[in-house]
């Protein structure tokens, strides 16, 4: 069954005595439509009839409202469309110029160092993989206890987010993933209250006069996943974190 045929890549990736597909949409992919091809992918990984897979897109303009989502948050309900992500955390904008990671992972083997049936530590290694990526574009991205994703120090107290997590485990594999901003609208994220964190603004590595492509960044993406999920760095995952922006189901 193929799950996605509008792709510029389609390679296996080996790591270690396993392969892992990588695919990246060559179009604004409909967030329903990525939903449920990453369902589908999902249980075919379960039944053993599909590789584990990374898929890289871009989305049309859009709000996703996760399972902890409140609904004062969406301050701008008719600015955009909204869908119901049925990932963990709460409100989030994609869009063109953000690259998202859909992560579709068996945490029942372990070859990657994933931890095993562990989401914290899956939820810690994605935050990890954004840091290092942005390392490599000369930012530094940090972690923020009891904040969900990674944060950019401004200067004078300030702190913007880059990166974004929300997580959803089936059967132990896991989907949804990661969204970083390379270049999106930041202006959209005034239509809601981003994974529910006020007080702190939102970035991206063109607003920090970064100039990476999301080909760059896909690269980059590519050289350091196996630092994170293959080498097994020590993970020191926050429970309570990792318990906001993961769903079970």
């Amino acid at each position: 069954m193929d799950y996605q045929t509008d792709t510029i890549s389609n390679t296996l990736v080996a790591s270690r005595d396993d392969a892992i597909e990588w695919r990246t949409a060559d179009r604004l992919v409909p967030y329903e439509e990525a939903v449920a091809t990453m369902e589908a992918r999902v249980a075919a990984i379960h039944a053993g009839a599909a590789s584990e897979l990374i898929w890289l897109v871009e989305h049309p303009p859009l709000y996703t409202a996760g399972t902890s989502a409140v609904a004062s948050d969406l301050l701008e309900p008719s600015r955009l469309p909204v869908f119901k992500a049925g990932r963990g955390g709460q409100y989030t904008y994609h869009g063109p110029g953000q690259r998202v990671a859909y992560v579709m992972l068996d945490l029942t083997r372990p070859k990657l160092g994933q931890g095993g049936r562990d989401v914290g530590c899956h939820v810690w290694r994605l935050e990890e993989w954004m840091i290092r990526v942005c390392a490599r574009f000369g930012m530094t991205a940090e972690r923020r206890e009891g904040r969900v994703g990674v944060w950019i120090r401004r200067g004078a107290g300030r702190e913007d987010k880059i990166g974004a997590i929300g997580v959803r485990v089936r059967h132990w594999v896991t989907y949804h993933g990661l969204a970083l901003n390379v270049d999106p609208d930041l202006a959209n994220y005034a239509g809601i209250v981003p994974c529910g964190i006020s007080g702190h603004g939102v970035t991206s590595l063109a607003a920090l006069g970064v100039k990476a492509t999301i080909h760059d960044v896909d690269s980059a993406l590519r050289d350091t996943f196996d630092d994170v999920f293959a080498s097994a760095p020590e993970c020191r995952a926050d429970p309570a974190s990792a318990k906001s922006i993961a769903s079970r189901g």
